[in-house]
């Protein structure tokens, strides 16, 4: 892909991906999901969640729902991934948290917005939320 002349290499980054794709995601469908992670430079985890776009990928797990689909072999097709895959029940989030985990400094306590150097505006969600486009 070039960008305003740039040519950009996705093989150049070298991070570790969490690859998420939803089964029956109609905007990022799996394909093209799958096509992606093949393209970047470093490791890459395609972790493939039950549901559509949202669902798929909003999916606490105390809302034990849906599942998700893990392969740790290569395939040259997302069919051929599936058909090597893993099922598992409930929510991929705990899948990413031991995927990311490792690869994570220490723990910080949250910030409690205004106690630093700069102060809170107001409370959340904030009263732009509240503005109409005209």
């Amino acid at each position: 892909m070039t960008l305003d002349g740039v040519r950009i290499d996705l093989k150049k980054v070298k991070l570790p991906i969490y690859n998420l794709a939803a089964r029956e995601d109609h905007i990022a469908p799996l394909a093209s999901v799958f096509r992606l992670g093949r393209n970047f430079g470093g490791e890459t985890r395609l972790v493939v969640s039950g549901s559509g776009h949202i669902a798929g990928v909003v999916n606490p797990p105390e809302a034990q729902k849906y599942q998700y689909w893990t392969n740790d072999k290569a395939a040259d097709t997302p069919e051929d991934w599936l058909k090597g895959a893993t099922e598992h029940l409930g929510s991929w989030w705990p899948d990413w948290l031991s995927w990311i985990s490792p690869k994570s400094g220490k723990q910080v306590k949250a910030r409690v917005p205004g106690e630093g150097k700069l102060k809170a505006l107001e409370n959340a969600p904030g009263s732009y939320v509240l503005v109409k486009a005209e």
